[in-house]
């Protein structure tokens, strides 16, 4: 069996065993490949790009209907046809969860925890905090209190504005006291944040995405059109575990916590594909729909190896690292 043939069939085998729904599928491909590309694309475009999963033009705009409902796309009208694009909070929830799933944090813990005491607030919006609040890695210690250990305070603000809480909590900043007798901040993090099962995922992630790890350290002789599907599904496996990992301190997690080994996986693969995948985009949109992307996507991964410029996809040849 040729090796592409033997990614078609792992790519095959991914898609049986847990296909992504068509509407997350949209908004992987909005973050990973339109939104660094200019931000919009038409809606034919969108559909020509989701068919490779499986995804019927009915799917696809059900799919974008319901994200323009929640908000997270808008709609601009061109005659008969429609081109869509971030609306502000959805590029605000976009630039989150960017950050999450292509950069990881370095350096040591301080120490320091963030406080969020939201009991003044209607339950109808403390509800709306709260489900923010976690999806941000936030543990609630009781109802209308919420702590995380380093938490990103731009990405606080950005929730407090959103939901309209502001006003009506307090946020503060907290250490451990060190009194003897007392418990220790720590101890917390096992009664108030899941950690089993995001382990679960991360190992279950690791052991989907290796084998065609091995495929393209053996060869990469892959198409285009697969590298484009790919690095789709990885980015998209990808953020759905870490929409539930809290990214706490490595001084909080267990021994040989996986998360780091997922994000390397992530990486390798991301550099032997996402060229190839790039010049899928242009042979399926053309040229002048897909301008040179913006300076951030080569920061993605701690640097994304250079191998050409938009023209020279062909020659371009990346090792894993």
């Amino acid at each position: 069996m040729k090796r592409s043939a033997q990614i078609g069939a792992w790519i095959q085998r991914f898609l049986s065993a847990d296909p992504p729904r068509a509407k997350s599928l949209v908004v992987t491909i909005f973050g990973d490949s339109i939104a660094p590309h200019g931000d919009s694309i038409w809606l034919q475009s969108l559909i020509d790009l989701l068919r490779p999963f499986g995804v019927n033009e009915r799917l696809v705009r059900s799919s974008v209907f319901r994200l323009v409902e929640e908000g997270w796309l808008v709609a601009e009208r061109h005659g008969r046809h429609s081109r869509y694009a971030f609306t502000s909070s959805g590029r605000k929830r976009f630039e989150r969860a960017h950050d999450k799933i292509y950069f990881r944090a370095h350096g040591r813990w301080n120490g320091e925890w963030t406080l969020v005491i939201a009991s003044e607030i209607p339950a109808s919006r403390r509800s709306a905090l709260r489900r923010e609040l976690i999806w941000e890695g936030y543990g609630v210690l009781s109802p209308g209190t919420f702590a995380h250990p380093a938490g990103d305070r731009g990405a606080l603000e950005e929730i407090l504005d959103r939901t309209r809480a502001g006003k009506n909590v307090v946020v503060c900043t907290v250490r451990d006291s060190g009194l003897p007798g007392t418990r220790r901040l720590p101890s917390l993090v096992s009664l108030h944040w899941e950690l089993e099962s995001v382990l679960a995922a991360y190992k279950k992630f690791i052991g989907r995405l290796q084998p065609v790890m091995g495929l393209l350290l053996r060869g990469k002789a892959l198409t285009p059109e697969q590298a484009f599907v790919i690095r789709t599904l990885l980015i998209h496996a990808f953020r759905r575990v870490l929409l539930h990992d809290p990214l706490l301190p490595a001084e909080l997690l267990p021994d040989e916590w996986p998360g780091r080994k997922a994000y390397d996986l992530c990486r390798s693969v991301y550099q032997m594909t996402y060229l190839e995948a790039e010049q899928y985009m242009r042979s399926v949109l053309g040229p002048a729909a897909v301008p040179q992307p913006t300076p951030y996507f080569r920061d993605r991964f701690g640097g994304l190896p250079a191998g050409g410029t938009q023209d020279q996809f062909d020659t371009v040849s990346v090792s894993a690292t």
